[in-house]
């Protein structure tokens, strides 16, 4: 659909990617605050009763009038001495909880943030209807997701003979824009379809010979493309957990998210009638 100055708004840029992240993440969070509100204010009480007790503690032995007074009152006060530490324990038992509920909170947070980040990536690509509007995506992602400030997307000629870059960050086209299919670290990969990671130790180090990271585009169980991270930025040193699982999403739904997005715009961006669901092959 075409907005009033005649652009496609599938090529209107999505909003920030972090938001929808953020907003994915809130509603897990909610009673995990809770109970860690409830279990602080549960070790404020016991702080408070034992504030109490040795304040009795300290009254009692200050008003000792008499060696029969003395032996109750010193009674009291070793009944009192171990109610004390008693609470004492129990207080810390309660914060041994809080502290692995604050550890578990943390790694659930982490988790939920990945997943949704891996949800909005694959959001993302299938969401685009044109393949100019699925590329943007798909350069935001690894700028945004994985850090990359140097990058090129590669698609297999015809003849497999080269590699032909259909878009590009951060380097200079002239210098990446096809690279023959028969040595180096970009054809390897191709040729593997396996993930590859540089050898440097700092993934914002990467360079052309020696990227950071190539992830293999895969359709229909074959090889079609690479992803190609020459560098990342200076703050990205290395690539984590979630960036594997990234790369992984990215080999397995870019190349079909870029097919799909070129065949719907050959079909005039209109959805085929039922009868060409009813009859399809498998």
């Amino acid at each position: 659909m075409a907005d009033k100055g005649g652009r496609d708004q599938t090529d209107v840029p999505v909003d920030d990617l972090k938001k929808e992240r953020d907003a994915f993440i809130q509603q897990f969070f909610r009673k995990g605050a809770q109970l860690t509100e409830e279990l602080l204010r549960e070790n404020e009480r016991l702080r408070d009763k034992v504030s109490d007790l040795e304040s009795e503690n300290g009254k009692l032995v200050a008003h000792l009038a008499s060696d029969a007074a003395i032996r109750d009152l010193l009674r009291k006060i070793d009944e009192l001495e171990r109610e004390k530490q008693e609470l004492l324990a129990r207080h810390a038992r309660v914060q041994a909880d809080t502290t692995r509920i604050d550890v578990d909170y943390h790694e659930i947070e982490s988790e939920l943030a990945n997943l949704a980040n891996l949800y909005v990536a694959a959001t993302q690509l299938h969401s685009a209807r044109t393949v100019r509007s699925c590329i943007r995506n798909l350069k935001e992602l690894l700028a945004q997701f994985v850090g990359a400030a140097e990058f090129a997307v590669y698609l297999a000629s015809d003849d497999k003979s080269e590699l032909c870059a259909i878009a590009s960050e951060g380097v200079s086209p002239d210098q990446i824009a096809r690279v023959p299919l028969t040595e180096g670290p970009l054809a390897d990969a191709f040729r593997s379809g396996r993930l590859v990671l540089g050898g440097a130790a700092d993934t914002s180090k990467g360079s052309f010979a020696d990227p950071a990271a190539i992830v293999p585009m895969h359709l229909d169980g074959r090889t079609v493309g690479i992803i190609a991270i020459f560098g990342t930025l200076s703050q990205k040193t290395e690539f984590i957990n979630v960036d594997n699982e990234l790369f992984k999403l990215l080999g397995a739904q870019a190349a079909p998210a870029l097919v799909n997005a070129r065949l719907f715009a050959d079909a005039g961006r209109k959805v085929p009638g039922v009868q060409a669901f009813l009859a399809a092959e498998d």
